[in-house]
């Protein structure tokens, strides 16, 4: 059996979200916009052939029944969550972020069931959970301090899965270049890691749409006060962003998954490997896997995004 693939491993799927369970089995989630869809696989690159179900759709109207975004899959309290970002059909002043239930072992079976609408100060989009030390935090990109930007990340603690019984605490806001292009100023999707006695948020900047799409990174000491912006430190530059020799722009919303064997680290990611005409076409985004490395300081190290013509080793443990 062949050793190496090439990317994307899942063609048009924009905001992937993968998740290893201690099962063996990987959860794939992409933007759908009317429903929301999970693919089950035994393997990283196998995604794109891997059995899949819609798991929930919402009604015709109401707060959450349009514009489905995002969806991301976490295992809590020994139960399956859902968050996803949608609205009732309005502009970005109506977009928040709702939560779906199933205490089934496994999340392809058993009943989703909707908890509500998460408790954000701002309007947002693209929440997550980061689980540590015995709490929960909420981290998402909120709305609300147009012209200056379009959104910014807060985190703020949970007191069970989809409720914030803490402030929004601002942990970061866009203020370098790299982060204001495309006609808008944007920090959104966040995503955890957690290595070297430390949390690392990587985070994406700039507007999707643009070929400079790319992610930034803050972090902090895993036993600091996360909610004290004092803990944390922001990279002064991208650490993950287009590679024009390679044909691969807009790089962005992420998520992190190990091998199968759990020896490697891989970053799942949307881009765009072509452009058509003079403006990029978001419709075009797919999802992307390739492994990353962590230097002598402890930190990740992303290198660049390879191109479709590349032929990559497959994640170690994979057959």
């Amino acid at each position: 059996m062949k050793n190496t693939f090439k990317n994307p491993i899942f063609e048009n799927g924009a905001d992937p979200w993968l998740y290893k369970h201690c099962n063996g089995f990987y959860y794939f989630m992409v933007t759908r916009g009317d429903r929301i869809e999970m693919w089950a696989s035994r393997s990283i690159t196998g995604i794109g052939q891997a059995a899949k179900k819609t798991i929930w759709t919402p009604g015709s109207t109401g707060p959450c029944s349009k514009n489905l975004w995002a969806p991301e899959l976490h295992f809590i309290n020994d139960k399956w969550y859902v968050y996803f970002t949608a609205n009732d059909g309005g502009g970005d002043e109506t977009r928040r972020i709702f939560v779906l239930e199933n205490e089934s072992e496994d999340p392809m079976l058993g009943t989703w069931t909707e908890k509500g609408q998460v408790n954000t100060q701002y309007p947002g989009l693209d929440g997550t959970v980061l689980q540590h030390n015995r709490e929960l935090y909420f981290l998402y990109a909120g709305y609300g301090n147009f012209p200056e930007y379009g959104s910014a990340i807060y985190i703020a603690k949970m007191s069970d899965p989809w409720t914030l019984s803490g402030e929004d605490v601002l942990l970061t806001k866009p203020e370098f270049d790299w982060e204001m292009r495309g006609g808008m100023a944007i920090n959104e999707g966040p995503a955890i890691l957690k290595r070297n006695g430390r949390i690392f948020v990587i985070y994406s900047a700039s507007t999707t749409w643009t070929e400079d799409y790319c992610l930034g990174m803050v972090s902090a000491p895993d036993e600091s006060d996360l909610l004290d912006i004092d803990s944390w430190t922001k990279s002064a530059f991208p650490v993950f962003a287009k590679s024009v020799e390679n044909r691969v722009v807009a790089v962005g919303h992420n998520s992190f998954v190990k091998s199968p064997d759990d020896k490697e680290d891989w970053i799942i990611f949307h881009g765009i490997s072509e452009q058509r005409g003079h403006k990029l076409n978001t419709a075009f985004r797919s999802t992307w896997a390739q492994p990353f490395y962590w230097n002598s300081e402890g930190l990740p190290e992303f290198g660049e995004p390879m191109s479709r013509w590349s032929e990559l080793g497959k994640p170690s443990g994979e057959f």
